[in-house]
């Protein structure tokens, strides 16, 4: 089995167009949560984080497409386009595109919508994203509910170890819909105020938009300054409920077993987890059995939701790219919100954005049906 890294990456959210702008906001402890009001689509005020629809225009105008795309498919297509341009890698037949999301182009359905109603099925996302730039294979969507993200960087990875690819692009990406804001708001998970992961406090979630992008190869050339290692990986589905997680933590902490076996490591040489945290009492509560039941209670712990709001197919791999950030700026970042904990079992959560010596990191997802997904990266350079 071969050795496999994350290289190359790129987040466009509401705190900034680049990985580099986003992670600054994080460190200065800005969110992009903001009151919405009078959008339209929406029958309530709510709290999310939006991107600007203007600067994403702005954006993408700039690549001179000839044909009219959605706005995931901007989203999308943006943030790959600075992926591409910064590796370098020729997209023959040789490299993988895997396209990770919930509910895709769920929109085009909306009456105000004047794309083709094909434009919902994730295949012809799929076929869109392809053929912009002209890969030689067809895009493989991954849309597992919100594991998605962290989910398609383990698959990649398996393709790679299979002999069938030497590099994969992964492109992810959600919109706030009014279909994905009518379903939280049905289940009343919705909290009108920003969201407190693990805090006694919390109310629910606020949902977010972005799109990120990231490189998995095979090869050690080139690789970029905060490059990590998979050193395992693990999934589970324990079919608990169609939108309930387990009240045992049973799949999260079968998912962590499994990656841990696969790294030949323990829990003892995790330095940090970045958790999924929602911010509702059924999901934290979950999350922290979980950890527990595994050795992590006294590891630093965050959930980013505070900052980009649940961005759903794309929170696992827009908080992965900032977990290596954290191991390339040798710096654990404070879980938004977060002021007393509010779950049965001791965390260690991160209260405050320090500096600290981080060599290995595990990203954790949890989702509606039951799904899990437990990977762990160990920082290159």
């Amino acid at each position: 089995m071969s050795t496999v890294y994350l290289s190359y990456n790129h987040i466009l959210a509401p705190l900034g167009f680049t990985t580099d702008e986003v992670v600054k906001k994080i460190a200065s402890g800005k969110t992009g949560l903001k009151v919405v009001e009078n959008e339209p689509g929406f029958q309530e005020t709510f709290c999310g984080a939006l991107i600007d629809q203007e600067k994403l225009a702005s954006k993408f105008n700039r690549l001179n497409s000839h044909k009219a795309h959605t706005r995931l498919e901007q989203m999308m297509i943006s943030s790959l386009n600075e992926l591409i341009e910064a590796s370098s890698i020729p997209l023959d037949a040789r490299v993988g595109l895997i396209i990770s999301t919930t509910k895709g182009n769920i929109d085009v359905l909306e009456s105000t919508q004047t794309f083709d109603k094909n434009r919902a099925y994730l295949s012809a996302l799929g076929n869109e994203i392809r053929r912009f730039f002209n890969f030689e294979n067809e895009a493989i969507v991954v849309s597992n509910a919100c594991v998605s993200g962290v989910l398609s960087v383990a698959i990649a990875k398996r393709y790679i170890n299979h002999g069938i690819y030497d590099h994969v692009f992964i492109v992810s990406g959600d919109i706030v819909s009014a279909f994905t804001w009518s379903g939280f708001h049905s289940f009343q998970a919705l909290s009108q105020a920003p969201c407190k992961p693990y805090d006694a406090h919390r109310v629910g979630i606020n949902i977010g938009e972005a799109a990120a992008s990231i490189l998995v190869t095979r090869s050690s050339n080139h690789l970029s300054d905060d490059a990590v290692e998979i050193l395992g990986e693990g999934s589970c589905n324990d079919a608990n409920h169609i939108s309930g997680p387990s009240r045992t933590g049973e799949g999260l902490f079968r998912s962590m077993q499994a990656a841990f076996k696969e790294a030949q490591i323990n829990s003892n040489a995790i330095d940090y987890v970045s958790a999924h945290g929602t911010a509702t009492p059924f999901n934290d509560e979950m999350e922290a059995i979980a950890f527990n039941r595994i050795g992590l209670a006294q590891v630093p712990l965050n959930s980013l939701k505070g900052y980009f709001g649940h961005t759903l197919g794309a929170s696992g791999l827009v908080e992965t790219i900032i977990g290596m950030q954290s191991l390339k700026n040798q710096t654990l970042y404070k879980s938004l919100g977060f002021e007393s904990l509010g779950v049965s079992k001791p965390l260690n959560v991160i209260g405050e954005t320090i500096k600290k010596p981080l060599q290995i990191f595990l990203k954790t997802a949890s989702g509606f049906g039951g799904c899990n997904t437990a990977v762990i990266f160990k920082k290159v350079k």
